[in-house]
């Protein structure tokens, strides 16, 4: 199983080489160096490494504050690689999600976290009520004067709050809009990475998946080709570039199980059925590579 390295300092006077060489010598393929705070959840290069993992890979750093200062924001990581399939491993600490102790060892980190969590509930709750008895009301007393200095941090915090938001949900739409544009319309991708949002997930508004992608771009997350005009084509070219973006995301797919996220996308076939069979599917494919649309 791969392991994939990554290695972060927080200034220029720094050197990642130590960890560079630690994670060399643990057997890591592949590492990822990044000159970022760690109080920052906006990392364009762990964001990128995040995305790029794969069923089985693990993520490895030297020590647990090279990827989060923070509890939550380390679980929220660790939460996102599980989900892919994906392990984490430190190096310096006793936590490897792919052993039973690195397991129990989040479980106890993850109970210790909701602990905290119900502690600051309480504290701020006291307190609010202590400063209301007191007649003191809430608010940023620098945004209600005006500060430019306060509006500038606290778009800042909207800012970061919105991308973390996306970062979170970015399995699943960043490889369907990467594959997808601008080969395919807009309409066409939203469609795709809806039929395949799992059944609690909130479905993406064309607007919305646009700013998404908006976003990614501006962060170097995306290459900003997504956003230039849908490619023109042939009307005939249409299906087989759909099929072939449902069969790119994941190779093993069965023709069953595309004909399954055609009819949830609500895609006529070629005679204006709504029903698919798999033979149709496959004819389909076959022109794709034709097209050069899957190899």
């Amino acid at each position: 199983m791969p392991l994939i390295g990554y290695a972060r300092i927080s200034t220029e006077d720094q050197t990642a080489l130590p960890q560079v060489l630690e994670l060399r010598s643990a057997g890591c393929v592949e590492i990822a160096e990044e000159q970022a705070s760690g109080g920052s959840r906006t990392r364009p290069v762990l964001a990128r490494v995040l995305d790029q993992l794969r069923v089985g890979d693990t993520l490895v750093v030297v020590r647990i504050d090279r990827l989060a200062r923070s509890l939550s924001h380390l679980l929220e990581i660790i939460e996102r690689l599980e989900a892919k399939g994906a392990h984490f491993r430190s190096l310096q600490d006793p936590i490897d999600t792919a052993s039973p102790q690195g397991k129990f060892t989040l479980q106890v980190l993850g109970a210790a976290a909701e602990f905290e969590r119900a502690l600051i509930r309480e504290r701020t709750k006291a307190g609010l009520r202590s400063a209301k008895a007191e007649g003191r009301v809430g608010g940023n007393p620098g945004l209600k004067a005006g500060d430019p200095v306060a509006i500038r941090k606290a778009r800042a915090a909207r800012v970061e709050s919105h991308f973390q938001k996306l970062n979170a949900s970015a399995e699943q739409w960043v490889p369907e809009v990467r594959r997808l544009r601008p080969g395919l319309p807009w309409e066409d991708v939203l469609r795709i990475v809806n039929s395949g949002l799992p059944s609690e997930a909130q479905p993406w508004s064309l607007p919305r998946l646009i700013r998404a992608a908006k976003t990614f771009v501006r962060e170097g997350l995306l290459p900003d080709t997504v956003l230039s005009r849908a490619t023109a084509s042939d009307k005939d070219d249409r299906l087989p570039a759909i099929v072939a973006g449902i069969k790119g995301a994941d190779p093993k797919m069965t023709l069953q199980a595309i004909c399954d996220r055609l009819e949830t996308m609500r895609e006529r076939t070629p005679r204006g059925r709504s029903k698919w069979e798999p033979s149709s599917v496959k004819m389909i494919l076959e022109r794709a590579k034709k097209l050069r649309l899957l190899y």
